[in-house]
């Protein structure tokens, strides 16, 4: 790999870095890893309460990392970016209790 490709590669995983780095990013990332959820059932999961769910949500969709999916007036949400679905899952084995 040459040095250009690695600058931009460094540069794509610096803005997953900044995304997770934000603790309410990271729980819904985490929630989202088991599957598509609802606006309201993050909320209730999570604890998040509006509006910084959706600034929350607002900055994981503009970075690529969710996909939306609208259902009447739900809103549904999964992760988008299989690169960063394994970078939970890594992050998910270092830190996460074993139960």
């Amino acid at each position: 790999m040459d040095i250009q490709q690695m600058r931009l590669a460094a540069k794509d995983a610096a803005a997953v870095l900044r995304s997770l780095s934000h603790p309410d990013r990271l729980l819904l990332l985490c929630q989202l890893s088991q599957g598509e959820r609802s606006v309201g059932e993050l909320e209730e999961l999570l604890g998040i309460q509006q509006p910084n769910l959706s600034q929350q949500l607002g900055v994981l969709r503009s970075e690529g990392l969710v996909a939306t999916r609208r259902e009447g007036k739900r809103m549904f949400y999964s992760v988008k970016d299989p690169k960063a679905l394994q970078l939970l899952g890594t992050l998910y084995a270092l830190y996460c209790p074993k139960t």
